[in-house]
């Protein structure tokens, strides 16, 4: 069947080449057309796992708190940092930053509340407020705040006690929260089948206007980032500055993106072309090609462009790889057009063309057909990254397959042929010479032990590399030391409090279940004495006027606010979060930790000793500022909730968040202050760890399942068990290898590096099929094991050799990419290769000679 309808297709391209190189041509352009429309996506919506109930929780606590993604801006002047002149200059720089868009609010050592320097009754604190610009402070007593106050240490001041961070506060994006959480909820019920004709049209309507939201907030994030290097750029010359942040890392991460898809991208077309043209040494055999490849990529990426899909740092990585692997199937058509041209001499150009295209359809198929099976493989890791290079990926294969054998056919029956196959011809006196695949020929058959040995020695290397292999990276190592966003994170990590966010959300169990005899060491107001009589230690209060700012303060009145109602905001919730609060400090692991404890540490340190009456009286008398920065950001008074939270230190030696976030929670259980299903984590700590241990565990396991089916596809191809299980060894053998590789020396397994062990099988698959293809195929004619050998290392082994060269050195030029994840995916690709190209040349014909699975025919009578 297919046979026939590909014969069908082949005598239409040949007899009408024009019309359809015409066509082709109509459908690029209009790709052409659409990539004006082409967008990347680099947001930490792209880094998450779909469908995430951790992920839906942390939007959720997100809007409840407020609590929007920030940048942060260190500053270290030349001069003292405690100085008038100083100061100033951090204000006017401060001021510049507050005027630019999106920016609510900025924290910095100039504008947060000073509650030590010094000490000071509630009332005079409620009077006046002060600030570090309050005229006659004294800057050694607030520094001595800054560095040790429960408030301000390990968070705006670095204990060098000159870097200072500003905390540029962006808005919380309300209305994208509830476009993502509505599209997941439709998108869930649509995986599962249980979605109406109504949900349908309402999920494709939110996704529309979603796409077109996050369009228009990923600009304005793109400029005003842009602004702020602008606006920092000007003091540079006053003080050492560094920006860092998830907005920063996200318009690094585009801008990489975007130089690597142009720089590398031409880089590897330029490498190509010198390639091909020393390997063929004809005009047509480099310009058909290359035209073939890059019409491959501009149709997928036309049509993403028309269709808004986003590529992201993963998924973008597809068009050089696409690039390559549709020069693989060229060359191998190449390779053995220029044989038939050698070998038959008499015939015409549309009978080369047919007789290569025909010989070479199967192969190719069986290659495309089991790469898209390992690519495939990717789509069930539930990461949208990884999911949309998988699809990627099997659309290009299947594309680059049509192409091959459309274009290089049309092409060719258009030129003239040329003697030889555009080959140099050998001169009589002189022998030809061997190419280099002969000497792999030859190693096979005098140390074909050795290679056996070697790659079972490789392989228990592997398998150990493999049980070493980690998924912990940090976002830090993603940059080069040398970029400014390395340098400001790792002064953030080091100096300012760390750099992942991890938040511990606590719900009221049974609040009448606490009985005040719990705490009966506390000062009990009512014992022995009116709450406003002699013991009282607000003993210096006034009689209440309108003026006063304890009017309407009663705790106990009716029409008390919900905060002064709330659980967590007695001495009994306070000191719970207090014993959790002081556990979270005391690991190293953790960087600065806030919470309610901080206001009640400060109010501790004011008054002496709290009790619940007072609490709810300081609580109301606090200035706005003192309880925007102490209460709001971890309390949520109407669903009776406290937030905890703390940044990690992400460049601590031996970090591991999954472990970390395990320890904490059974130490909180087994303080047995709070019922284990009333706590829990949220954070980008916790959804990066996610996705992290979903890659591990689904894409390992997935890895043994691809090889099983292509070892099933081996068993229909070759109608052989035997020749299956010979044929998939060097494929398992390139695959464990590279992860074995990443495991020794440490190389962490990300959404990068996973897609490379899929790329070794897709690739590394091709090579055996066309290799075992074509050693069969002799083997049916010459009958000699040996001889078939060095057959076929010298016909389609060259075209194999060729390819893998390519990728190899092609890959190799990311090396010089700015982005940390694309220099790992260049090189572990490149050493894919080489493996891959190992096990086709030595590992799998060392096999074949040594089990022999294929009968060979016997000679006919004479």
């Amino acid at each position: 069947m297919f046979s026939r309808f590909f014969d069908f297709y082949l005598r239409g391209v040949t007899r009408f080449p024009k019309f359809t190189l015409a066509v082709l041509a109509s459908v690029l352009i209009a790709a052409l057309i659409g990539l004006p429309n082409f967008k990347l996506d680099a947001s930490s919506d792209s880094l998450t796992l779909e469908h995430d109930k951790d992920l839906d929780f942390y939007r959720e606590v997100i809007k409840q708190y407020q609590s929007g993604d920030f940048l942060v801006v260190t500053y270290r002047p030349e001069a003292s940092l405690f100085t008038k002149a100083s100061l100033k200059t951090l204000q006017a720089l401060r001021d510049e930053l507050a005027q630019i868009d999106g920016v609510v609010s900025i924290n910095s050592i100039l504008d947060v509340p000073l509650l030590y320097s010094p000490v000071q009754p509630l009332r005079e604190m409620v009077k006046n407020p002060r600030t570090l610009l309050t005229p006659g402070m004294d800057y050694d007593m607030a520094k001595k705040e800054f560095l040790s106050s429960p408030v301000y240490k390990d968070l705006i001041l670095a204990p060098n006690g000159q870097t200072t961070a500003l905390q540029l506060n962006l808005a919380v994006d309300d209305k994208a929260i509830d476009l993502y959480r509505t599209r997941d909820a439709l998108s869930l019920k649509q995986d599962k089948g249980d979605i109406t004709a109504e949900e349908v049209s309402e999920l494709e309507k939110v996704r529309a206007e979603l796409r077109a939201h996050t369009t228009e907030e990923a600009q304005q994030s793109r400029e005003r980032v842009a602004q702020i290097r602008a606006v920092v750029e000007k003091y540079r010359d006053h003080a050492q500055i560094y920006v860092g942040g998830l907005t920063m890392i996200t318009a690094d991460m585009i801008r990489f993106i975007q130089n690597d898809l142009v720089i590398f991208g031409s880089a590897v077309l330029l490498f190509m072309i010198a390639v091909l043209a020393v390997i063929f040494r004809s005009i047509r055999f480099v310009v058909i090609p290359m035209v073939t490849c890059i019409t491959a990529v501009l149709l997928v990426l036309g049509y993403v462009s028309w269709v808004d899909w986003r590529l992201t740092v993963i998924s973008s990585n597809f068009a050089a790889l696409l690039l390559i692997i549709s020069l693989a199937i060229i060359i191998h058509l190449i390779v053995r057009y220029r044989e038939f041209a050698q070998e038959q001499p008499e015939w015409t150009q549309r009978e080369l063309v047919m007789a290569t295209a025909k010989f070479m359809v199967l192969p190719c198929l069986y290659t495309v057909l089991t790469s898209i099976v390992a690519f495939v493989s990717l789509v069930v890791s539930n990461i949208r990254p990884v999911i949309d290079f998988g699809w990627l990926m099997t659309i290009g294969l299947g594309l680059a397959f049509v192409l091959a054998f459309t274009v290089l056919p049309a092409s060719l029956v258009l030129l003239r042929r040329q003697n030889g196959g555009g080959q140099a011809r050998a001169t009589d006196d002189k022998e030809p010479k061997k190419p280099a695949t002969y000497y792999f020929a030859r190693a096979v058959e005098k140390h074909g032990n050795v290679i056996l040995v070697v790659s079972i020695l490789i392989g228990l290397a592997s398998a150990w590399g493999v049980s070493r292999l980690q998924v912990e990276n940090r976002f830090i190592d993603y940059f080069h030391k040398s970029t400014e966003i390395y340098k400001g994170l790792s002064v953030i990590d080091k100096d300012l409090g760390g750099t992942t966010s991890l938040d511990i959300i606590i719900n009221n169990g049974e609040r009448d279940t606490v009985s005040s005899a719990t705490y009966a060491d506390e000062a009990d107001p009512f014992a022995e004495a009116d709450a406003f009589d002699e013991a009282d230690p607000f003993e210096t209060l006034q009689p209440i006027t309108e003026a006063d700012p304890f009017a309407e303060a009663d705790p106990f009145s009716e029409h008390g606010d919900d905060a002064s109602s709330s659980y967590w905001m007695t001495v009994a919730g306070l000191r719970k979060v207090e014993q959790v609060h002081d556990y979270l400090e005391s690991l190293p692991e953790v960087g600065k930790v806030q919470s309610l404890a901080t206001l009640y540490k400060v109010g501790k340190d004011i008054n002496g000793s709290l009790n619940d009456f007072e609490l709810a009286i300081m609580q109301k008398s606090l200035p706005e500022e003192v309880s925007a920065a102490l209460v709001a950001p971890y309390l949520a008074a109407k669903e009776d909730q406290t937030r905890i939270t703390m940044r990690i230190h992400d460049g601590y030696p031996g970090l591991q968040r999954a472990e970390l976030v395990e320890r904490m929670r059974d130490h909180i259980n087994s303080m047995e202050l709070f019922e284990p299903e009333k706590v829990r984590f949220t954070g980008l700590l916790v959804l990066y760890n996610n996705m992290l241990q979903s890659l591990f565990s689904s894409q390992i396991a997935t890895l043994g399942t691809v090889l099983l089916g292509i070892f099933i596809m081996f068993i229909v191809l070759f109608r052989s068990l035997k020749v299956a299980l010979v044929a998939i060894v060097p494929t398992i053998l390139a695959a464990v290898s590279i992860l074995g590789f990443m495991g020794i020396f440490g190389l962490p397994l990300d959404m990068m590096t996973i897609t490379v062990a899929a790329i070794t099988v897709g690739i590394g698959v091709d090579n055996t099929i066309h290799y075992v293809h074509r050693f069969r195929r002799e083997l049916m004619q010459k009958g000699d094991y040996t001889a078939c050998m060095y057959i076929a290392h010298g016909s389609i082994g060259r075209a194999m050799f060729y390819t893998s060269v390519i990728i190899i050195f092609g890959f190799s030029i990311m090396v010089l990419s700015a982005f940390i994840p694309t220099i790992y995916f260049g090189l572990l690709t490149g050493l894919a290769m080489f493996m891959s190209l190992l096990g086709a040349l030595l590992l799998l014909p060392r096999l074949l000679l040594l089990f022999k699975p294929f009968n060979v025919p016997q000679p006919a009578l004479q």
